[in-house]
């Protein structure tokens, strides 16, 4: 049984990016690569959640990287606590089979308030004047301060936003140095993010998104050398690249198209328009490639008449709607009553106003609460007003459609061989590759 495994969660990872990743490929050397097919949605929370439960979305509740609480006409993006992950996680199965198995969780998604033995993730401080304070939640709690004290706060204007950057990453890669000769856990998870920023921003295969590769490599290098510092060489690493990102040229706007269609109300204020989700009777929580449609009370007439308003909209491949949920295992309450796919070169943007003037004034900041829905043009910045632009036309790289075609696949890797079931695997396999380096075997 291997002493310890680090295991990377890396969005973005190709084969192609690998190649040219000189201190990964050495971290892997006699190792093995297979291709990674993330499961739709292939964005960040539910695959993590998969590939840490070993379980889908229809099992696990993770539906996007939101979540719309409809008892409560609210939307939380993001930052959603552990026990919004339905099963049991990696780590829980690890304690269970043996508390002396120790794990380190740093910066997974939805990982506040998980069971793993030390955690570090994101928590920033809401002021009521609207401000926030830097911190983060840690097990134990008191760790963050330590933290602190040697790295000064987790820079988090570098982790989103338009001044996202390696910093980010670094601080989370010098704190895991810290936390595993603090503790030495038998498994350090550990989420790496550089490479989602600037292949968005500018596409996969710009030079600025090159740039990020060559830069998170760097930062490996001194992750591998921290590790073996602080364990020893008796480790195993695997690197797990979540969901590939794929040029896009088009968005498309479901929230717009519902309005006009008069299912979509607004609320007029001083502030712009504010979406009243109370009274529409039709709105989407979009995600990257991919929107929820939630229709007031489920209403079937309402649903039905969402779905044909999108089967023909050329910046749509798939409308989903019923029975068709299960067809992607997305048939759990927390799904919208319909979910609309965009083509493989579109993406979907939350925008409901039709003129930029009504627009609310969070619509030009970086603000992941209020906005219901994802936002990547808060990684850009006009200088003009200081702000946010309101152009979804600046993206340029997208992700979270099925992964039908190669391009949208990622990479898993391992240091030593033999550990894969095969050349293509799906993000449910990293779960029993975990367990199985501890000798956990379920039936």
């Amino acid at each position: 049984m291997t002493k310890h495994v680090v295991l990377l969660s890396v969005p973005g990872l190709r084969e192609k990016d690998v190649a040219g990743m000189k201190h990964l490929r050495e971290l892997m050397a006699g190792g093995e690569i297979a291709d990674l097919v993330p499961t739709f949605p292939c964005v960040t929370c539910p695959v993590q959640a998969n590939m840490t439960t070993g379980r889908l979305p229809d099992a696990h509740g993770v539906v996007a990287n939101g979540f719309y609480w409809r008892e409560r006409h609210e939307v939380e993006m993001w930052t959603s606590p552990n026990d919004c992950i339905e099963r049991p996680q990696i780590w829980d199965f690890l304690t269970q089979h043996d508390e002396s198995l120790t794990t380190a969780v740093w910066f997974a998604l939805h990982a506040k308030g998980c069971d793993a033995d030390y955690v570090c993730t994101p928590a920033p401080i809401h002021n009521p004047d609207g401000s926030e304070s830097l911190w983060c939640y840690t097990r134990p709690p008191h760790y963050y301060g330590t933290l602190r004290e040697r790295l000064g706060h987790f820079p988090l204007v570098h982790f989103w936003g338009p001044m996202a950057s390696i910093k980010g990453t670094e601080w989370i890669v010098e704190s895991a140095v810290l936390a595993a000769k603090a503790f030495a856990p038998r498994l350090f998870y550990i989420y790496l993010p550089h490479l989602d920023y600037a292949a968005q921003r500018n596409g996969p295969d710009s030079p600025e998104a090159q740039k990020a590769v060559a830069e998170l490599d760097e930062v490996l290098s001194r992750l591998a050398e921290g590790m073996r510092a602080a364990c020893g060489d008796d480790m195993l690493w695997l690197a797990a690249g979540e969901y590939a990102i794929v040029p896009v040229d088009e968005v498309f706007y479901p929230n717009r198209v519902l309005r006009e269609a008069g299912l979509l109300r607004v609320v007029e204020s001083d502030d712009g328009e504010l979406l009243d989700l109370a009274a529409s009777e039709a709105w989407a929580l979009v995600d990257h490639q991919f929107s929820h449609v939630f229709v007031a009370d489920s209403d079937p007439a309402i649903a039905a008449r969402v779905a044909e308003l999108f089967r023909n909209q050329p910046a749509v491949a798939e409308v989903l709607a019923g029975e068709d949920l299960a067809r992607y295992r997305l048939n759990h309450a927390r799904s919208g009553e319909v979910v609309l796919i965009s083509t493989p070169t579109s993406w979907q943007a939350y925008y409901w106003w039709l003129s930029d003037d009504r627009a609310p004034s969070y619509a030009r900041t970086v603000d992941i609460h209020r906005k219901p829905g994802y936002d990547p043009v808060e990684l850009c910045f006009d200088p003009i007003t200081r702000g946010i632009p309101l152009d979804a036309t600046l993206i340029k790289g997208s992700h979270g459609a099925p992964a039908t075609d190669r391009s949208q696949q990622t990479v898993f890797l391992a240091s030593e061989p033999g550990l894969l079931p095969g050349a293509t695997i799906r993000d449910t396999d990293v779960f029993r590759t975990v367990l199985d380096q501890f000798g956990v075997r379920l039936g």
